[in-house]
């Protein structure tokens, strides 16, 4: 359907771009939903709309739904206005075009469920097969060894590998964020980020308009915002976990393995909790949303993110209670691929929204002031 005024998109626009331009076209005429969330106040600024505003705009969407359940244009009026499920295919697209390097964004958009999960099982069968191939019979007996982990893999060896992919992921997803923050960015100071962070902690605008999210029974609720909480603060204790585990071993001398009861293991055992709760709580949110809202072709990057993070959760609360049983070796193998495939994914991955989503909302902290 061509945009009910004369504002016409640029040529090079993608498809995706040119429907998110129209729908927000036909919302800025409107302003029925400007109370609703963050995207439309962010529009009201615009007449034009840009692929970097595009951008900004589509990164401030949680997709709670709000705004299709109120449109007096949503289908079947022939708007057929649909920001949720219009801005989510925008955002995915945002992710692959502003990957760094460039050519990486192709795994964005291949990314899904298959590609995640067989990323893990590669890496933790070719951990199993050097453990093998090192140390004969050791996969099956290093749990009673005082060594721990380290009688599989040496200290030095997981230091350098784990290191190395770390930096990594930092680097192409520090990347990533300057392409699109030179796309979609405006000079902003302390307070702006300050605001940003105050709004990303709490999930500000994952809440309707203070309803909740709409789901299928078309009953808003609260649940998905507790079940990013959930896992958002989970996986901060898992890393919390592993600085202060490597604060004991170079500042005061206290090698792993450390008991589940010191600060390490408490931390950890929280933050598998919270991983685990919060992402099958996420699954479960994805089936339940309303079929109108989903973007088929997001859905198997969100679904690969869930479970990445789902079995990051799960394989390190099940090497903790069980490291000390004949399963450690194997335990370990798909915890350690598990990690080294969510570092390697990270840059090209649905958790690349959370670092889009504050600079986007520091953006808009600085527009409306």
């Amino acid at each position: 359907m061509p945009l009910p005024t004369d504002t016409v998109p640029p040529s090079d626009f993608t498809p995706a771009q040119t429907e998110a331009a129209r729908l927000m076209t036909v919302c800025n005429s409107c302003r029925y939903c400007e109370g609703l969330c963050a995207v439309f106040p962010a529009m009201e600024l615009h007449r034009d709309f840009s692929a970097g505003t595009l951008d900004h705009l589509a990164s401030l969407c949680h997709s709670c739904g709000a705004c299709y359940h109120d449109c007096q244009f949503a289908p079947p009026h022939e708007f057929s206005i649909n920001v949720p499920q219009a801005l989510a295919r925008l955002r995915t697209e945002s992710y692959a075009r502003h990957a760094w390097p460039a050519a990486a964004g192709s795994l964005i958009a291949r990314g899904g469920l298959t590609l995640g999960l067989g990323t893990v099982a590669a890496i933790a069968a070719l951990f199993i097969g050097l453990i093998i191939w090192n140390a004969p019979g050791a996969l099956l007996t290093a749990g009673a060894s005082p060594k721990g982990f380290y009688a599989l893999m040496p200290h030095g060896a997981m230091v350098v590998l784990f290191g190395l992919a770390f930096f990594w992921a930092l680097l192409a997803t520090a990347m990533g964020a300057r392409n699109f923050w030179r796309a979609a960015g405006t000079p902003t100071g302390l307070p702006d980020h300050l605001h940003a962070a105050h709004d990303a902690a709490r999930l500000t605008y994952l809440d309707g308009g203070d309803v909740g999210c709409y789901n299928a029974d078309d009953q808003p609720t609260d649940r998905r915002r507790l079940w990013h909480h959930l896992t958002f603060y989970g996986f901060l204790l898992c890393f919390a976990a592993t600085s202060v585990a490597t604060l004991y071993h170079y500042l005061l001398g206290r090698e792993a393995p450390y008991p589940w009861w010191d600060l390490p293991g408490l931390l950890g055992i929280a933050g598998g909790i919270g991983l685990v709760v919060g992402t099958a709580g996420l699954w479960q949110a994805k089936s339940d949303r309303l079929e109108d809202l989903k973007d088929p072709e997001s859905a198997g990057l969100d679904r690969a993110f869930i479970a990445v993070l789902f079995l990051l959760g799960l394989t390190g609360l099940l090497l903790r209670f069980l490291g000390e049983t004949p399963v450690m070796g194997p335990m370990l193998a798909l915890h350690l691929g598990t990690v080294l495939a969510f570092f390697l994914l990270l840059p090209y991955s649905k958790m690349v929204h959370g670092l889009y989503r504050y600079l986007a909302l520091a953006r808009y902290a600085r527009d409306k002031h």
